[in-house]
């Protein structure tokens, strides 16, 4: 078993082996909402979430399979470009 200590790429750590507890049905009720303050203390996967959502957005499903998130499905999301 292979924890992912210091980690905080979701890519590294689905393509890496490493030990991942599935908690995406939780990101996508998050990704669903409007406004979250995500008060966390420190080093409680704050960027690992990030990064999830990034993955997400970018409509990365082969990281997703197997996990809750590939259930929910991931059709209609994709990560908005703001305009400059």
């Amino acid at each position: 078993m292979k924890y992912p200590i210091g980690i905080q790429s979701f890519e590294k750590i689905r393509t890496g082996g490493f030990v991942y507890v599935d908690k995406t049905d939780l990101v996508y009720k998050l990704a669903q909402g409007s406004v979250y303050f995500l008060a966390r203390p420190r080093r409680f996967g704050k960027s690992l979430l990030i990064d999830t959502l990034r993955c997400y957005f970018k409509g990365r499903k082969d990281l997703f399979e197997g996990l809750k998130m590939a259930e929910l499905g991931m059709q209609g999301i994709t990560l908005k470009k703001q305009k400059t």
